[in-house]
């Protein structure tokens, strides 16, 4: 049964998709340019790409290097990719980890409400309160954060679940009330089985909306972070970090000069 449910509700998603040329468009795009970081970085040897080369720093884009250079000499196509790869690390493990996280809360929540509903909702204000962008900044600072891994699961405990918690929350407090749901508690269905076979898979739908904005957004945090020098450690390639190098003053001036020199 509950298989069964699962299954309608995504064939319900990947009908509407099917039909919305756009969404079907971006979901393809996304996952060729997913598949594509993925296998690329596999075969990048990654402590080679990441070794100081003196002899090839900031060297022009050509045939032996598409992108350039860095004024470390690595690759900046290699470089691209590792980015691109830690960055969607990053943003799967918050996402995944986050919702789960955010699932289980918000189906307590929402199925119960009442005085757990009520306690748990001061507890999630409380926390609220202290800006999330703050806090990681703070423990990001406090503790040895010197990994995708690391970092990921910081994100995760900051704030990572709480806008699924919000969503599954209200969706459940609605499902909840409704007649099926009676009637499997009058049948003697434990509260457990309930949640997971019966209000869940009604959620499916809102639920992947809702992780595909919660997977944008971690992206962009991290990207963010990175750029401002607290995200992943300065040795580790990311998005943000090669934001925060080509906006540079020096890499800025030799692009400029190196544009002048050719239009001359």
């Amino acid at each position: 049964m509950k298989s069964k449910n699962i299954e309608s509700g995504l064939y319900v998603m990947w009908k509407e998709i099917k039909h919305d040329k756009l969404a079907l468009m971006g979901l393809f795009l996304f996952i060729s340019i997913v598949i594509t970081v993925y296998i690329w970085a596999f075969l990048i040897d990654e402590q080679q790409a990441n070794r100081m080369n003196l002899f090839a720093m900031n060297q022009p884009p050509g045939n032996t290097y598409l992108l350039g250079t860095d004024p470390l000499g690595r690759d900046m196509v290699q470089q691209l990719v590792l980015a691109a790869r830690n960055s969607l690390n990053i943003s799967f493990i918050v996402t995944i980890g986050g919702a789960s996280i955010g699932i289980l809360l918000g189906l307590i929540m929402g199925y119960y409400a009442g005085h757990i509903d009520n306690i748990m909702m001061r507890i999630i204000a409380v926390w609220t309160m202290i800006p999330g962008l703050m806090l990681i900044i703070l423990f990001r600072t406090i503790l040895n954060v010197n990994s995708v891994y690391r970092f990921s699961w910081l994100m995760i405990i900051v704030g990572g679940w709480l806008t699924m918690t919000g969503l599954i929350r209200v969706m459940s407090l609605r499902q909840g009330r409704l007649d099926y749901v009676s009637a499997s508690k009058t049948l003697g269905t434990p509260n457990i089985v309930i949640m997971v076979r019966e209000v869940l898979p009604n959620l499916m739908s809102i639920l992947t909306s809702g992780l595909t904005l919660v997977l944008a957004s971690n992206m962009a945090l991290e990207t963010g972070l990175s750029f401002l020098g607290l995200g992943l450690p300065p040795g580790t390639p990311s998005l943000g970090g090669l934001l925060a190098h080509a906006g540079s003053s020096s890499v800025i001036s030799w692009s400029a000069c190196l544009l002048l020199s050719w239009i001359i």
